[in-house]
């Protein structure tokens, strides 16, 4: 991948690479990632076996944990991966975590989880609600954290974790014309359908992390005044272990923020 990210990748990825040491040819192991790791922004790379529900995935962000998957791809399957693994999570999440504007909008995401659960939590919106406003935050984080793409002053660059964990799709995702590059508008990205199962038809880049950054502060607006509701139906699917999460977030989790 090396040769891939130095053309395609933005440079505050690059630089993470060089900051955690990653050796090439080596499957990292999280203590030596997180050693490095965490001095520089706070955060660590948690390990998880598999799917958490969603709410302990973005509750996680608030407090500076990422959760890592432990179990790797085969070598058939390097180009894409519809579910995340060590390579995914280390090689394509972990460098952007040690830059701090980046993880400030990750712990800022997490927040708005909290909020969410504020909201939705407790039975008082209708299941389609709280599902629309989870939905909306999928989606958010799925066209900017996993395969977003950013300016650069030698034009756009990939800082979604999807794509600079996939050998073909990095390429693929900045050179082929088949491939829609928008400028990020809020209303589109949170009705905006996709699929997991091949590369995307549909990108949206940022000018900056502090850019991200007003747009996590905006969707949380959003959230609070209702406006994510009633978001367009479709892709990705709730599930009733992700309303479940939210459901019961204000007995099981939300008093850890206190």
């Amino acid at each position: 991948m090396v040769p891939e990210w130095d053309r395609y990748a933005n440079g505050h990825f690059l630089d993470g690479i060089v900051s955690l040491h990653l050796d090439p040819d080596h499957i990292p192991r999280l203590a030596d990632v997180n050693r490095f790791l965490s001095p520089l922004t706070g955060f660590k790379a948690k390990p998880v076996p598999g799917y958490l529900p969603a709410f302990q995935f973005f509750a996680a962000l608030r407090k500076r944990e990422f959760p890592t998957t432990v179990t790797i791809r085969d070598a058939a399957r390097l180009d894409y991966l519809p579910e995340p693994d060590i390579f995914h999570d280390v090689a394509g999440h972990v460098p952007m975590h040690t830059d701090p504007a980046f993880a400030e909008t990750l712990v800022r995401f997490g927040e708005c989880a909290y909020t969410a659960a504020a909201i939705a939590g407790g039975g008082k919106l209708s299941s389609g609600t709280s599902a629309s406003i989870i939905r909306a935050m999928a989606r958010f984080f799925w066209f900017t954290v996993e395969f977003g793409l950013m300016k650069s002053p030698s034009g756009l660059k990939a800082c979604g974790s999807g794509l600079l964990s996939s050998h073909a799709e990095l390429e693929h995702s900045l050179k082929s014309p088949m491939v829609r590059r928008c400028p990020i508008q809020l209303e589109q990205v949170v009705n905006q359908t996709f699929e997991i199962d091949h590369f995307q038809p549909l990108l949206f880049y940022v000018d900056s992390f502090d850019h991200l950054f007003s747009l996590v502060n905006e969707l949380e607006k959003w959230m609070k005044g209702g406006k994510l509701d009633n978001v367009a139906p479709g892709e990705p699917e709730v599930r009733e272990a992700d309303l479940e999460s939210f459901r019961i977030a204000e007995q099981i989790w939300l008093p850890e923020a206190c």
